[in-house]
């Protein structure tokens, strides 16, 4: 690539004047004394057995000169990467397309390699964080609902009972207009306890002989939906006993 004359030896200097800059700067940084620095600050031998919070402070501003001091490496393995194209004579031309880049672009960021196009810090990265490996399907390796034989205990229903003491959820935002708190969670209509309705408002005492029914909710619902016989409904005020010789 071809420039007017003074141009490449101005982008030269340029480039080393800002390298030699930070060569220095990271020399004089001591970049990875956070331990050092936390001690001389409290006056510990060691940091081991105190709470991040009583370093709070120079914990986050040893953290942030550790981010820019990274950073300025990352400038610096440019600048010297242009530096290198120089001598190699190709610099001003893209690494990617092998079109040559604007001499505006070259005085904006003199240590780049590519044309605005391909620039790389225009790239989305395509890695995921590895924690989304156990988050796909929902509640990840902890469900255990795949299976055809699993009736256990697995995440989904460690959830559900977390769930069950509520959430930030409301009835104004689910998308059934008559929703109510006790529809909102995962499953709600999952029976917990029991296989068949009738199991739940059915009640027997402890040698098993003397039945009872439980006029609760759950039975007025199996009533309403016609499910129950005549025999099962019961007097208002009295509960139904169903012996052996009833059934």
């Amino acid at each position: 690539m071809k420039f007017e004359d003074g141009f490449l030896a101005e982008m030269r200097r340029r480039l080393e004047t800002e390298a030699g800059e930070l060569e220095e700067r990271l020399k004089e940084s001591g970049s990875r004394g956070l331990e050092e620095e936390a001690r001389g600050n409290t006056g510990e031998l060691s940091m081991y057995d105190n709470h991040p919070a009583d370093i709070a402070s120079e914990t986050f501003e040893r953290g942030k000169d550790i981010a820019l001091l990274e950073n300025d490496e990352l400038r610096l393995r440019r600048i010297r990467e242009a530096i290198r194209a120089m001598d190699e004579g190709a610099y001003g031309v893209c690494r990617t397309c092998g079109e040559p880049i604007p001499r505006e672009r070259l005085e904006a960021v003199p240590e780049t390699l590519f044309c605005v196009r391909h620039s790389p810090q225009q790239l989305e990265s395509e890695r995921r964080p590895v924690e989304e490996e156990g988050l796909m399907p929902p509640f990840g390796r902890t469900s255990l609902e795949g299976g055809d034989s699993w009736t256990g205990f697995d995440g989904e229903d460690a959830w559900q009972i977390v769930e069950s003491y509520g959430t930030s959820d409301s009835p104004a935002l689910a998308e059934d207009p008559e929703a109510d708190y006790e529809k909102l969670t995962i499953e709600a209509e999952e029976r917990e306890g029991f296989v068949e309705p009738i199991e739940s408002f059915l009640a027997t005492d402890i040698t098993g002989r003397h039945r009872t029914i439980v006029r609760s909710r759950a039975y007025e619902e199996y009533l309403e939906k016609g499910e129950g016989e005549p025999l099962l409904e019961p007097d208002p005020f009295i509960d139904i006993r169903l012996d052996d010789d009833s059934r």
